[in-house]
């Protein structure tokens, strides 16, 4: 088997069916499957699977159990040598799949390869980054962000100023599509479930180069996202949990290196962001028509 497709789904059901469609309904040069991890659904998302699409290997979960440990049950379970992550709100481009696997299997020293991600207008997602700095943690979606629109900071993170129209070493790439080698996997471990959701693609692109594996962009395999479609469900909830994971993050990469004084400058300031992004999204939700 060459490629596994793992897609994790929570209430998606449209979605899915659009991001299938664009994968069993088109013939491919390699030997993949797909395996769906439904997190509870509560909108017959595992029916339309079994009676539409019923080559998908489909797993129903009775709770939401989070995008690590969702996807860990579907990569325990498939037999690929390589997998590939997939959001459910994608849609797989013509050739994508077979490209993916033609690149890793001639760069044997590449660990994961993030693909391209475009917008439903066709206009580029910022899909690889580099690891977050200080700067980026005081600019990216915050006040001084909004203030200060094309700072160096957030530019530099998202890597702006570089094309992405060629292949190129980064330091992390998207969980929305994003093709892990299988042998690396079984070097360095799985996804890192106290990731509930968030910066598990992060903290995985970070261990493939601490193990010395390479991460790089892979823009010959394009994919549409319509971004959010899941975590836009449960707004709220979704912006403390992205907070919670990057506290992960930073304990777990960052105060080892630098010392526990990280670890608590980061909690006071992702705490006072996290207020501040509830507060502007509940402000503009309470906004009259």
């Amino acid at each position: 088997m060459d490629l596994s497709v793992c897609i994790v789904n929570w209430n998606t059901r449209e979605d899915l069916a659009r991001c299938l469609t664009s994968l069993v309904g088109r013939s491919w040069d390699i030997e993949y499957e797909v395996w769906v991890v439904d997190n509870a659904s509560q909108d017959s998302s595992g029916d339309l699977v079994r009676t539409r699409f019923p080559t998908v290997n489909l797993v129903v979960n009775a709770e939401n159990r989070g995008f690590a440990a969702a996807n860990n049950q579907a990569i325990q379970q498939s037999q690929g040598r390589y997998i590939l992550l997939l959001n459910p709100d994608t849609i797989v481009h013509e050739g994508a799949l077979n490209q993916l696997v033609w690149f890793l299997d001639t760069h044997p020293a590449v660990g994961i390869a993030g693909l391209k991600l475009l917008n439903p207008d066709g206009s580029l997602q910022y899909s690889c980054r580099t690891f977050p700095t200080w700067g980026a943690v005081l600019f990216r979606g915050t006040l001084l962000g909004r203030l200060f629109p094309h700072n160096r900071f957030t530019r530099e993170y998202l890597m702006q100023d570089w094309p992405h129209n060629e292949v190129r070493r980064v330091d992390w790439v998207s969980g929305a599509g994003l093709a892990v080698r299988r042998k690396m996997l079984a070097q360095i471990g799985l996804l890192d479930e106290r990731f509930f959701m968030y910066c598990e693609d992060m903290d995985l692109c970070r261990r493939a180069w601490d193990a010395g594996w390479e991460v790089v962009y892979f823009p010959e395999a394009v994919v549409t996202h319509f971004i959010g479609r899941s975590s836009d469900q449960n707004l709220g909830p979704m912006i403390v949990e992205f907070h919670r994971s990057m506290y992960r993050y930073v304990g777990k990469h960052l105060a080892p290196r630098y010392g526990p004084a990280v670890k608590v400058l980061a909690g006071v300031w992702l705490t006072l962001r996290a207020v501040s992004i509830l507060a502007g999204s509940l402000k503009r939700r309470a906004r009259p028509l």
